[in-house]
């Protein structure tokens, strides 16, 4: 198991501190991040919590899965790990000239 948690249907209103103080609860909370918006500044409704241990995470999850948090049931699952991103700018597989300009 792994002790990083996801958490998902977080209200807007939601700050670290408080999430911090929620999954205390359960045992002893290492980092909490709830990911914000770049363009906005505003919260994308979830975010992570890592806990001391494996155990102590097994009980967030228990616990705090489908809980009341703010009028809103959060959802808390182990955090998978990033997927390799794809795309972007100039890169892939466009015949090599990739760019501005067409390539000609």
């Amino acid at each position: 198991m792994n002790n990083k948690l996801f958490v998902g249907n977080l209200p807007y209103s939601a700050t670290e501190e408080e999430l911090k103080e929620a999954f205390s609860q359960a045992g002893t909370v290492v980092s909490v991040k709830i990911i914000m918006d770049r363009d906005t500044g505003r919260s994308k409704g979830f975010g992570f919590v890592e806990m001391t241990s494996d155990a102590e995470a097994n009980v967030a999850l228990e616990k705090l899965n489908n809980a009341d948090y703010a009028g809103r049931a959060i959802t808390v699952s182990i955090a998978r790990p990033p997927e390799p991103r794809t795309g972007g700018f100039g890169g892939g597989d466009r015949g090599g000239r990739g760019g501005f300009g067409g390539g000609r």
